[in-house]
């Protein structure tokens, strides 16, 4: 099975995102790229180098629904006039901007985030929300764990990762054991743990760290050669990144417990702590506020830190 990376410029800080093709029938895009006009051009570009066009897609799979990976599949699909696009019934942002849940602005506000600035980072984000275009529910078909995307000269599996999003999906070619996992594997950044709604009690929130950590079991369970991500270059030791992953997140649970005062404190007052450099930078902070989120949940779920809730504000002490 041929599959070729496209590198495709994004607005973001991340920096380029990487779009595979699969040069088998049905020619296959696993992500798009963000839509903007440079995006489209590299794309384009990339995609006639090996002599397709946007009219030649069938099959459109998204890893996950962030815009820098999601934004151009209503452009490619239309343009292909009948490409399916396929994505986890738990992926929402392709059917909304990331803050338009009414769960998600109060999940920031019981985070002692203030009124003022929830209302910027929801503003911020409905500028980046114009970076893709919005889907029908009708538009898409589901990705499931186990669903086998079968091509001319093979399949690839699919496995279902939550973590860095709840329907965050990685796919692994059997035949020699190479991964394609979006943000799920990174060989310099650790991917942030995004606060959403959980799927299945949308009031509650979605426990990312946990999750995450699982699906990085379930990935090593498959001995990988190879980890493409959707960031950077491949990942050829995936032992060294579980680990240093599995070590990144212990450490960060010592510093929060640490900055955790004997009075309390609440996730947009943790954030401002262990953010300090970047915390009033642009979605830096929604990002920093969404990490100290998950990381005082998964402290509280090992019982190492307490929770109590007063004036709508959850706090956590020792």
């Amino acid at each position: 099975m041929h599959i070729v990376p496209i590198t495709v410029p994004t607005p973001f800080y991340v920096g380029d995102v990487n779009v595979y093709l699969v040069r088998e029938d049905p020619l296959t895009l696993i992500d798009v790229g963000p839509k903007t006009p440079e995006a489209v051009e590299a794309l384009r570009s990339g995609l006639a180098a090996q002599g397709v066009s946007f009219a030649d897609i069938r099959r459109i799979v998204l890893t996950h629904a962030h815009e820098d990976h999601c934004g151009l599949a209503k452009t490619v699909r239309d343009a292909a006039k009948n490409a399916e696009i396929y994505v986890h019934d738990w992926e929402t942002g392709h059917l909304f901007g990331r803050l338009a849940q009414e769960q998600q602005r109060g999940f920031l506000l019981k985070a002692g985030v203030p009124e003022g600035v929830v209302a910027e980072m929801h503003s911020l984000y409905e500028e980046v929300s114009l970076l893709t275009d919005a889907l029908e529910e009708s538009d898409l078909n589901s990705l499931a764990d186990d669903m086998e995307l079968e091509f001319e000269s093979g399949s690839l599996r699919v496995l279902h990762t939550p973590g860095h999003t709840p329907g965050s999906c990685s796919f692994i070619r059997e035949s020699n054991r190479t991964l394609y996992c979006g943000d799920c594997v990174l060989k310099r950044i650790t991917p942030n743990p995004m606060l959403a709604p959980d799927p299945i009690d949308p009031e509650r929130r979605f426990a990312s760290i946990a999750e995450f950590l699982v699906s990085l079991a379930k990935l090593r369970a498959t001995a990988p050669t190879m980890i493409h991500g959707g960031h950077g270059e491949p990942v050829t030791d995936f032992e060294e990144i579980f680990n240093r992953y599995v070590r990144s997140i212990d450490e960060r649970q010592r510093k929060v417990i640490s900055l955790v005062p004997k009075d309390g404190i609440n996730a947009f007052e943790l954030a401002a702590r262990l953010f300090a450099d970047s915390f009033d930078h642009g979605v830096h902070r929604f990002l920093a506020v969404s990490e100290a989120i998950a990381h005082l949940d998964h402290a509280h779920a090992a019982g190492k830190l307490g929770l109590e809730s007063k004036g709508g504000i959850e706090t956590y002490r020792k």
